[in-house]
């Protein structure tokens, strides 16, 4: 004969087992639910944009002139810059006389050596 095992604190910590699951299996749900929302976010994202190339300005009596051409993430390029796309960068460089920067070399870049 086989007796069933029993108390009132078996079947509380019984119940408990249950509840617990419960919240765990709605815990998973919820995580599962979070990241299809990131994957979903992250998906239509756009891909950050490469650095580019950028004109530097600075202030001289009150009016911008042009000052240098850059890399787009150099940190020498002045507060005020104007992006340029690779045929204006290497037009600036080589017809307007303005000068690539020395440090991010832009012009190594634009096949503009020196």
């Amino acid at each position: 004969m086989h007796e069933e095992l029993s108390s009132p604190e078996l079947a509380k910590l019984q119940f408990l087992h249950r509840v617990q699951l419960q919240d765990l299996e709605r815990t998973e749900r919820w995580i599962g639910v979070e990241l299809a929302r990131l994957r979903e976010l992250a998906a239509r994202r756009p891909l950050p944009e490469e650095p580019g190339l950028v004109l530097s300005y600075l202030r001289k009596g009150g009016h911008p002139v042009p000052d240098s051409v850059h890399v787009g993430n150099c940190r020498l390029a002045a507060k005020h810059v104007k992006r340029l796309t690779e045929e204006q960068a290497r037009r600036t460089i080589a017809v307007d006389g303005i000068p690539a920067c020395e440090i991010c070399r832009p012009d190594a870049d634009l096949g503009i050596l020196g």
